[in-house]
C-alpha cells in the first residue's frame, strides 16, 4: 500500500477491461500491459485454501494491529486511515464456507468508530522469488482501501525503512477511482513521494461483483502483475543497486482493508465492507 510508515510492518479480466497505460518513469525498464503471461514451469511452495471455518490459519498469518502510534506513527499509519486494526477478532477476519472475509466495519469497537484487520505471513510463509495468486472480490463502499501486497521481512538495506527496502503491490483499489484497480512497486528511487513509482491500473466494472486472480511473478531478473492471466506491468531488474531493486530477499503476503487515506473520506452508511478471497497461492520455479 502506498504508506509512508510501511517501514514499521515487519512485525508482522475479463473482455470488458480497460487496460491502462503504466505510469512509470522509467519507460526503458517498465513494459506495458496486455500480453499473456510467459510460461515457466512451477511448483507448489506453500497455499491457503481458506478450507477450515473460524479464525484464519495461524500456521499462515498473523496480524498487524492498532493505528501505528504504537510504532511512534501518527494515528493512522501516517496516511490519515482511520480503522484500527484488531487482534484475531472475528467480526474482522474470519473464514466461511472456504473464503477468508476481511471486514470493515462501523462498530465503535473499543473506543474505535472503525475497525478491520490487517493479516500477514511475515515470519510464517516468507520467500524469495516465486508466483504468488491471489482470487478476491473487492470492496466497493466510499472510503475504502483494499490491498494485496507484499513486505520484506528484514529491512536491512539503507536507513533501515521504507522505501529503500521496497515495497509490492499487487491490489489496490480507492473507492475514488471505482472500479480500477492500481499494480505497483516501491524502492528508494522509485516511490510515491518522489512520484516516480512504477505503476500501472486497470479498469473493471466486476472487481467488486466477482472473483479475480490477482499474480505476481518474481524472479531474479524481473516483476510481473497480472490480472486474470492478463499481463499488466513488468518491471525488470536494473542491475543498479538496493534503491533501484531491493527484491532480493524474503518478502510475505499482506492482506487488509484500510479506509480512508487515500481511499477518501468514509460514508457511515456503507459499512460494513468486506474483502474476500478464496485463495492465497504460492509457487516457485520448478527445480
Amino acid at each position: 500500500m502506498k504508506r509512508a510508515l510501511a517501514c514499521v510492518l515487519c512485525v508482522g479480466c475479463a473482455s470488458a477491461c480497460l487496460l491502462g497505460a503504466p505510469d512509470a518513469r522509467d519507460g526503458s525498464a517498465a513494459q506495458a500491459a496486455g500480453a499473456k503471461r510467459a510460461s515457466f514451469e512451477w511448483e507448489p511452495l506453500w497455499a491457503d485454501e481458506f478450507d477450515r471455518d473460524g479464525p484464519p490459519d495461524p500456521a499462515n498469518w498473523g496480524y498487524v494491529t492498532g493505528d501505528g502510534t504504537q510504532f511512534g506513527l501518527p494515528p493512522g499509519w501516517g496516511n490519515n486511515e482511520i480503522q484500527w486494526y484488531t487482534d484475531n477478532r472475528r467480526e474482522n477476519a474470519r473464514v466461511e464456507n472456504g473464503i477468508l472475509i476481511i471486514e470493515a466495519r462501523r462498530d465503535h469497537f473499543e473506543g474505535h468508530e472503525y475497525t478491520s484487520a490487517r493479516l500477514a505471513s511475515a515470519g510464517k510463509r516468507d520467500f524469495t522469488y516465486g508466483r504468488v495468486e491471489v482470487r478476491a472480490r473487492l470492496p466497493r463502499g466510499k472510503g475504502t482501501w483494499p490491498a494485496i501486497w507484499m513486505l520484506p521481512t528484514q529491512w536491512t538495506y539503507g536507513d533501515r525503512g521504507w522505501p529503500a527496502n521496497g515495497e509490492i503491490d499487487l491490489m489496490e483499489l480507492v473507492s475514488g477511482e471505482p472500479n480500477t484497480v492500481h499494480c505497483s512497486l516501491h524502492t528508494q528511487n522509485r516511490n510515491f513521494k518522489r512520484n516516480t513509482q512504477v505503476t500501472a491500473k486497470q479498469r473493471d466494472e466486476t472487481f467488486t461483483t466477482d472473483f479475480h486472480v490477482f499474480a505476481l511473478e518474481w524472479l531474479p531478473e524481473s516483476l510481473t502483475w497480472f490480472i486474470d492471466d492478463e499481463k499488466v506491468l513488468s518491471f525488470d531488474n536494473p542491475h543498479t543497486d538496493f534503491k533501484d531493486w531491493p527484491f532480493d530477499k524474503d518478502f510475505h503476503v499482506l492482506l487488509n482493508v484500510a479506509l480512508g487515506g487515500w481511499g477518501g473520506a468514509a460514508d457511515p452508511a456503507a459499512f460494513p465492507q468486506r474483502m474476500e478471497v478464496d485463495y492465497v497461492r504460492v509457487q516457485r520455479l520448478k527445480r
